[in-house]
């Protein structure tokens, strides 16, 4: 008996201390991990944050440039038919969209969804317009028929919107 208790005397403290060093060995491995993924979510964040607002430059771009009084500045040509204008409308609407298609990466989902339907809308509102034209009529008319669609009515008006109030909120 007694020489179980004077072994006691030595093992319970080295017990002690393993336990005590296990436990701060622990906590130090698992301070070091959890470092270890704060620096790595920081790395990410300082890399993917110019991206993202880049894109939303890039999106907000886009729909500027597809928005009517933009468009027609910059795709009007004299002497064009009507026929002609509204192909090069549309061709240019779809030549930007997938210039940027890469750009829904960066965005939300609503964010992108309100980008292709302003995209759609833009191209229903050309067809309409050019519709309702009568073939002599000219590239001017065509012009004239978009520039007076209401701004606040406009697809691209209400993306526009909407992505600025998401890069507030993200930024």
């Amino acid at each position: 008996m007694q020489d179980l208790l004077y072994s006691l005397r030595y093992v319970l403290p080295s017990v002690v201390v393993f336990l005590t060093a296990y436990y701060l060995l622990r906590e130090f491995f698992q301070n070091q991990s959890r470092q270890r993924k704060f620096d790595l979510m920081g790395e990410k964040i300082r890399i993917s944050l110019p991206l993202r607002l880049q894109a939303y430059e890039r999106i907000i771009l886009l729909l500027e440039r597809i928005s009517p009084n933009s468009l027609v500045m910059r795709v009007y040509q004299p002497g064009l038919s009507v026929k002609e204008f509204h192909q090069l409308l549309i061709k240019s609407i779809r030549d930007e969209f997938s210039h940027n298609l890469s750009q829904q990466l960066y965005v939300s989902i609503q964010a992108w969804e309100m980008v292709k339907n302003a995209k759609e809308e833009m191209i229903r509102q050309i067809n309409t317009s050019a519709a309702r034209l009568d073939e002599k009529a000219t590239a001017t008319d065509l012009s004239n028929k978009l520039l007076e669609m209401s701004v606040e009515k406009l697809a691209t008006r209400r993306a526009l919107d909407f992505l600025k109030e998401e890069a507030r909120k993200n930024f």
